[in-house]
């Protein structure tokens, strides 16, 4: 058994290409021994976002803290407003981002597969 404090992991600004003022804490990944998911602590600063992107492996979100929009979709965007409380599936292949229009931070919890590639790149899923 592993007990991890997100206080104690490291936060790492996200530098994937398209992100501005996210950090990311990977709280189990593959070098602690999990097989099968990641699980990553993400956080949103006010007027941030995640890049608006898609990859070949799902995300199971759950929105810790705060409210932002959703996008997701191919040509005909969509925006949902999610909050605290919210439970998102992204199935694979869905372009999609999180964005931070609000005056305080977004925290949100992922999970990811650790088997997968990052969208075809051969690269291990960001954070696994």
């Amino acid at each position: 058994m592993l007990i991890k404090n997100p206080d104690r992991v490291e936060s790492k600004t996200m530098t994937m290409p398209g992100a501005s003022g996210v950090t990311m804490r990977l709280m189990l990944g593959r070098a602690d021994g999990a097989p099968t998911f990641a699980m990553r602590l993400f956080e949103v600063s006010p007027g941030g976002h995640t890049p608006y992107h898609q990859h070949n492996y799902e995300h199971e979100v759950l929105i810790l803290e705060g409210q932002c929009v959703l996008s997701s979709g191919d040509l005909a965007c969509h925006d949902r407003t999610v909050q605290a409380g919210d439970v998102v599936f992204i199935p694979a292949n869905e372009l999609h981002q999180f964005r931070n229009p609000g005056d305080s931070k977004v925290k949100f919890m992922c999970m990811v597969p650790t088997q997968f590639d990052c969208g075809g790149t051969r690269e291990a899923t960001p954070g696994s």
